[in-house]
């Protein structure tokens, strides 16, 4: 077991079912009402006479016009992508409003949608590319009220579990400026049946691919994790493929970072048979109550429809996502879980579990989480792992307290902070994690679980500024930035600013302060500052956190120890730092008897001295104890000899663990 952590609305049989439900075809509905629809996409279809019809104008207003209508235009699939890099990288996503359908006994899903994206570029865009998967195909686009005629390419990505994508190339009548927004009205639909392409691709076994790729529409489990998994939404991405280093896990990050911010709204409606009602719906991690209509003739093969509406939301630093499921709720503290019937022997164990790591989470988050974690039972028990927001989907299988206790340290964490940084967000629960374990196997343990990352975070950072401009944690897209790195920074303010100042930052954050890009300093610094007695966390921030300038490199230069008064010692320890980043060390002098440990500032390229009295003889020094991350070891250690005359060449420095 792994414990880590469109077809028209108006469906044939349905149409007097869909008639009184409370679908998004009625009242609720924001969108205008859907243009004819082709029933094949990719051919054109015969003339027609439209004796009465409903559109939007350029104005974003609804016309109403009778008499003969323009049939869509024919959509051609293209031999060769019409789009660049550059256009699908000037694309920034600010609003989806979407309208989904499901036939889960069909694996089909049939999507109308309107999105406004805005120009990020610094040329016109003459062109919008849009992309959805490859098992899913464009019906119809709408510009500013009017068809668009478009083509349609396969580009080889592995950003979706098939390995392509189909990508629209939208052209603009007049340019879109640099910094300027427009709305389209798109229509989509297909099957999402499992497919694990991309990864058989590359020789991977075909059960391990499956358990990895699980993305799928069906009964009695839907699961859409989203862009890297699944495009069942529109995106705009660079084709990446699986192997080229770390470079789709990054497409993934940035597609992330890009849409934190934008607006969100999703109206569900899903078909489902006799004795198949689902019972949960979550939508990005949040859950979405459920309204079921039956249908009036029980001959009829589909029973019901079940529709759902997750108002406007804004989006954090994720990927959209959708479940659909037949689950049983449990619930726990602060968490429900939904499980399979052959899995509810194990609820006990994860309600313990939430039980147990809750007044924890209480003392550093406060009382009250924001939301509820909800637990997801996966289908099967070799399924990898998800978690967006406060949602976990993972199988609910029997484990041992210590390790559901650390999957809910983790978790839990995520119903009380929730950020658009994913530093933040991904950060504290990292943070929260290790935190957990120095509670339950003290400190040494946790540091060792830190350490066990630190090899990959100082391969990934840059040797100087000078060489690349890294990933600044604010805006990080790889996970061994904004876990790894930000669980090491969060240690670092813990030290620096005391437990109660982090504590209070964390508990008064409002992650609707932290919306849109940074003007100055963050509100978490500002936090901190108010919460605590330094005022002045800005060189902190400036180097760990504003802008990556890699990790210090630090080094015991000398100590020259020295007797004092009263059998005491005064030991001088001068250090440097050949890195970029300053770095506030503890620095701890051992002697027989007694340790003393103070902390000293050494700054970026740069060297410090600091004294330290000591009752007895010193007999070892250590600078950094594993708190602070660095490009080759974290841990300093000099031993002293007896003979004190001369300490540059009586004393022996070593790199090891924290010395008790």
């Amino acid at each position: 077991m792994k414990l880590s952590i469109a077809r028209n609305l108006a469906l044939p049989g349905l149409a007097a079912l869909l008639a009184v439900a409370p679908s998004m075809a009625q009242k609720s509905h924001d969108l205008p009402p859907p243009p004819p629809q082709n029933a094949t996409p990719q051919t054109q279809q015969s003339g027609g006479q439209v004796i009465f019809s409903r559109s939007t104008d350029e104005n974003g207003q609804t016309t109403t016009q009778t008499g003969p209508a323009a049939a869509p235009p024919a959509i051609q699939m293209a031999g060769a992508p019409a789009a660049s890099d550059a256009d699908r990288q000037a694309v920034t996503f600010t609003a989806f409003d979407m309208d989904v359908h499901l036939r889960a006994a069909q694996q089909h899903i049939a999507v109308r949608a309107l999105l406004t994206v805005r120009n990020d570029g610094k040329t016109p865009l003459p062109r919008i590319p849009l992309q959805i998967s490859s098992s899913l195909n464009w019906e119809q686009i709408r510009v500013l009220g009017r068809y668009a005629a478009f083509a349609v390419a396969t580009l080889n990505s592995d950003a979706d579990h098939t390995g392509q994508l189909h990508e629209a190339a939208v052209p603009l009548a007049v340019p879109l400026a640099p910094g300027q927004s427009i709305q389209l009205d798109v229509s989509y639909s297909g099957v999402i049946p499992p497919s694990a392409q991309r990864l058989l691709s590359i020789g991977t076994p075909s059960d391990v691919a499956l358990h990895s790729d699980w993305d799928r529409i069906g009964l009695p489990f839907t699961g859409l994790r989203g862009f890297g998994n699944v495009a069942w939404y529109p995106v705009s991405s660079v084709p990446v493929i699986l192997g080229d280093g770390a470079r789709l896990f990054d497409e993934m990050g940035e597609h992330k970072l890009r849409m934190a911010g934008a607006h969100f709204r999703l109206r569900l409606s899903v078909e489902y048979p006799h004795g198949s009602a689902p019972t949960v719906a979550l939508v990005n991690g949040h859950p979405v109550q459920l309204a079921f209509t039956n249908a009036t003739d029980p001959a009829q093969e589909v029973e019901g429809v079940a529709t759902a509406d997750l108002p406007s939301s804004t989006l954090g630093f994720e990927a959209p996502s959708l479940f659909v499921a037949i689950r049983t709720p449990n619930p726990a503290t602060n968490t429900t879980i939904w499980t399979l019937p052959i899995d509810e022997a194990a609820v006990p164990a994860w309600s313990t579990a939430a039980t147990a790591v809750t007044p924890f989470l209480q003392g550093w988050l406060g009382l009250r989480p924001r939301s509820q974690l909800t637990l997801l039972d996966l289908p099967d028990p070799e399924d990898t792992p998800f978690e967006t927001g406060a949602l976990l989907a993972t199988s609910i299988r029997q484990a041992t307290p210590e390790q559901l206790d650390g999957i809910l340290a983790h978790a839990l964490t995520h119903a009380w902070m929730q950020s658009p940084r994913a530093w933040l967000s991904e950060g504290v629960a990292h943070f929260m994690g290790t935190l957990w374990v120095e509670k339950q196997r003290g400190r040494e343990q946790a540091l060792e679980t830190l350490e066990s990352s630190r090899l990959a975070l100082a391969l990934a950072e840059p040797s100087s500024p000078g060489q690349s401009v890294g990933q600044p944690l604010a805006a990080a897209i790889s996970p061994v930035y904004y876990r790894t790195k930000a669980a090491y920074v969060l240690w670092m303010l813990r030290d620096v600013a005391g437990d109660q100042t982090l504590s209070a930052a964390l508990r008064a954050y409002n992650p609707a302060n932290d919306l849109g890009k940074d003007t100055g300093r963050s509100s978490f610094e500002r936090l901190l500052e108010l919460a605590g007695d330094r005022r002045d966390l800005s060189w902190f921030f400036a180097d760990w956190v504003d802008a990556d300038k890699g990790l210090p490199d630090l080094a015991i230069d000398s100590v020259f120890p020295s007797t004092a008064q009263n059998g005491n010692w005064l030991v001088a320890v001068n250090i440097s730092n050949a890195g970029y980043a300053a770095a506030e060390v503890p620095v701890t002098v051992l002697s027989g008897s007694n340790s003393v440990t103070q902390r000293v500032l050494v700054p970026a390229r740069g060297k410090a001295v600091k004294r330290i009295l000591i009752l007895d003889k010193p007999t070892q020094v250590q600078v950094n104890d594993g708190t602070i991350p660095e490009t080759q070891a974290s841990v300093h250690i000099t031993k002293l000899t007896d003979d004190t005359a001369n300490p540059a060449t009586s004393s022996s420095s070593q790199t090891g663990p924290p010395q008790p």
